[in-house]
């Protein structure tokens, strides 16, 4: 059977793939030195064995065109976003890039995610697909699903609930009100907070760095004083600032502390497979990524930040994705509605009155 050998110290970073298979021997590197994306270079070499494409009847000679395979192990190893590539490899395998097009991206996503949403479908597999093609010189125009920004939310938090929140936090994990503290202040995303590593923290400068975001962009945060001193308290000599994973125990402490806010007991945690009755409650739309919507609906009403200054922070890349915060500041053009003709001034002009 084909295995997968682990990189060797001192010797090449990548995985191997060793072993006999249908009475083919292989070792050979995988050309990665990352665990899924080997394994799913070893199903596919498992089912060019099958079909008797391995190995090539004729060593000499070199295919013309690059395959997508290739293609995502280079773009792995510049040192690319790796998430769902894995499965982008398991589905086109050796398919020549140059076949690769709107058609055969539309039927991968509907392949790999077939009761998915547009938005997710877009997530997991048009903007990998066309990154990595991208990558390796192509340049496709490609048409996204309808929907594939999903619904755009511009709900944001008022001080008071969002302290209320924290404040509940408090006081059923410390370390949670601190992680929803730093979402507040920072505006970054959740999953960029939870890969935080203390060696990217400097508590002196007050900053902190992203070396990895959505948008593959790194950038450098400004903590405020008080933050810094809330850090400086849960400071460690090294590893990852928060302790949390993204799943269903985080969420779960969330939703403990939104009840909590509104007055709520928490009712209790439902065993596996079991459905969870909570209570309405006016908090219910509150999730972590609405932190990152208050801070930038926060710098603009109370900050002065306009749209090029919530681009300039780094959180979004360009005044489209920051115009949805336009209208945390309405309420100054809505102040001239005192300019209007006042009740009972019967036709008379402005300036008479």
């Amino acid at each position: 059977m084909l295995k997968l050998v682990p990189p060797r110290a001192g010797k090449s970073p990548n995985w191997r793939i060793r072993g006999a298979y249908l009475r083919v021997y292989v070792d050979k590197s995988s050309g990665t030195d990352r665990r899924s994306v080997a394994r799913a270079i070893l199903k596919n070499l498992r089912g060019q064995i099958e079909r008797g494409e391995y190995p090539p009847r004729e060593p000499e000679a070199k295919a013309d065109a690059p395959t997508f395979l290739s293609a995502a192990v280079a773009y792995l190893e510049a040192g690319r976003r790796p998430r769902y590539v894995a499965r982008l490899i398991r589905h086109f395998g050796e398919k020549p890039l140059n076949e690769i097009d709107q058609a055969a991206i539309d039927a991968a996503a509907v392949a790999l995610h077939p009761n998915a949403k547009p938005a997710t479908r877009n997530t997991c597999v048009y903007t990998p697909t066309v990154a990595i093609l991208h990558f390796n010189g192509i340049d496709i125009k490609l048409r996204r699903p309808r929907g594939a920004k999903g619904r755009v939310v511009t709900d944001y938090l008022t001080p008071a609930d969002a302290f209320a929140i924290i404040d509940a936090a408090e006081t059923i994990d410390a370390e949670l009100a601190l992680l929803l503290k730093f979402l507040l202040y920072t505006g970054v995303r959740l999953g960029e907070a939870l890969a935080l590593t203390w060696d990217n923290v400097s508590l002196v400068e007050r900053s902190a760095r992203i070396r990895q975001s959505k948008n593959e962009d790194p950038r450098e945060l400004l903590l405020r004083d008080d933050l810094c001193g809330a850090l400086r308290s849960h400071m460690k000599p090294h590893g990852r600032v928060f302790r949390f994973h993204q799943g269903g125990w985080l969420k779960e402490l969330l939703v403990r502390a939104k009840l909590a806010a509104c007055g709520l007991p928490a009712p209790i945690r439902p065993k596996k497979g079991q459905k969870r009755r909570l209570p309405s409650y006016r908090l219910a739309w509150v999730n972590f990524h609405s932190f990152r919507h208050t801070w930038a609906s926060w710098m603009r009403r109370y900050g002065g930040a306009d749209l090029q200054g919530l681009v300039a922070t780094g959180n979004w890349r360009d005044l489209r994705s920051a115009s949805r915060y336009a209208h945390a500041v309405a309420r100054d053009e809505w102040k001239r509605v005192e300019s209007l003709p006042a009740l009972g001034s019967r036709g008379k002009s402005v300036d008479s009155a």
